[in-house]
């Protein structure tokens, strides 16, 4: 019997990160052996342990052959004849699938600390690549999900998806697998991805590869207008780097669907709807849909709280339930000032750009002095206002 620590646990101590969860993979041993060693199975489908004080996962060697549709359509071979290298030649991502041999079952203490890396996952942690395992990558729908949470997960550290691997994403996509997964699923990456440093890249990843139109359409068309695609994008940057919870990060996604905040045709309560239907479509949880909601509905009262009267601040107060709850009347408070800056932080990149896209090749030839300057000046205000105008 041999143990090993394997896949995120080794991945983020390697990158230096918090390690947050151990798993473990068992060769050479049978169920009957872990039960009597204490551990507890779970699931029925293949065969996983608990520890019996630490409560960390313990998994007999597997391999997996592809026989249905979705995530859930694997026959799993679990057996003392599965090696190592079998069994990590099932996951998705190099960098998921290294490991490192432990002493025992109830010691985790390293044998030697040498990393077993049979698919090229050192390589990739160094060049910062995503790349798939095998060409058995496209027969799990789900990884298209992983790749693009992991993505977001390791954006700021310059990592980035490779272009074979990127491939044969957008080829589950296309093939529809992506139909066959569970909202639950959809949600449970979803909001995982929501709660990284860098919460945009997972959904500019997925409309990128046309992965929202099976159960984020409405916010897939939304993006279609590069307005909407970049301030909201901008809104989530914001909102990962200030630590919001889930519930604001969700309203800001959702704010796509309220063209009424971009000065477009519909109103708040269209766009309500239209987050209560994406939510019930989406599983996504009750709370953060009607925080959604109210974020959207409320969002004008919200940016001019300076100028309401008195009654108006006693409505708002009414509609938010911050009589009951203020913490939420502060949340609001604080997405509708985190959609403000998006706003702002995009129009001035947009001078800036302007800024930049002009030089002294763009003016008349011969002035001189402050004349340049002035011409220069007035070729940007001119290349804005052209570009976007106000």
């Amino acid at each position: 019997m041999q143990i090993y620590l394997v896949g995120g646990a080794v991945r983020d101590q390697l990158l230096g990160r918090p390690i947050k969860d151990k798993d473990y993979v068992v060769v050479g041993a049978t169920v009957a052996q872990m039960l009597s060693a204490g551990f507890v199975q779970v699931g029925a489908d293949f065969p996983v342990f608990l520890h019996p004080k630490t409560h960390e996962e313990y998994a007999l060697a597997r391999t997996e052959r592809k026989q249905g549709v979705g995530y859930q359509g694997f026959s799993i071979h679990a057996s003392i004849d599965v090696t190592l290298q079998e069994d990590l030649q099932r996951r998705d991502l190099t960098i998921n699938a290294m490991a490192i041999e432990v002493t025992s079952l109830t010691d985790d203490t390293p044998l030697t600390g040498e990393v077993l890396d049979y698919y090229g996952g050192l390589d990739d942690l160094a060049n910062k690549t995503l790349r798939h395992v095998s060409p058995a990558f496209s027969e799990d729908p789900l990884r298209v999900l992983r790749t693009a949470r992991f993505y977001g997960r390791y954006y700021d550290l310059g990592f980035t998806i490779a272009e074979e691997t990127l491939a044969l994403m957008r080829q589950l996509v296309h093939s529809g697998e992506l139909a066959h997964l569970s909202s639950e699923r959809i949600w449970q990456e979803s909001s995982r991805a929501m709660m990284q440093l860098s919460p945009h890249v997972y959904w500019q990843q997925l409309f990128d590869i046309g992965a929202l139109d099976d159960y984020f359409a409405p916010l897939g068309q939304a993006w279609q207008n590069t307005t909407v695609k970049e301030t909201v994008q901008t809104a989530l940057y914001f909102a990962g780097q200030m630590q919001l919870n889930l519930s604001q990060r969700w309203a800001l996604l959702m704010a796509s669907l309220d063209d009424a905040l971009f000065h477009l045709k519909n109103d708040a309560i269209t766009a309500a709807r239209s987050i209560s239907s994406l939510g019930q479509s989406a599983k996504v949880p009750k709370a953060h849909t009607q925080f959604a909601s109210l974020f959207v509905e409320q969002a004008q009262q919200l940016n001019n709280i300076d100028k309401l009267n008195a009654a108006q601040k006693i409505d708002l107060i009414q509609a938010c339930s911050a009589h009951k709850a203020p913490e939420k009347l502060s949340q609001l408070l604080v997405c509708s000032h985190t959609f403000q800056l998006a706003k702002q932080h995009r129009q001035m990149m947009l001078a800036l750009n302007s800024f930049h896209a002009i030089g002294m090749e763009d003016i008349e030839a011969g002035l001189r002095g402050p004349e340049i300057g002035a011409a220069l000046r007035q070729a940007r205000i001119d290349h804005l206002d052209t570009q976007h105008p106000s």
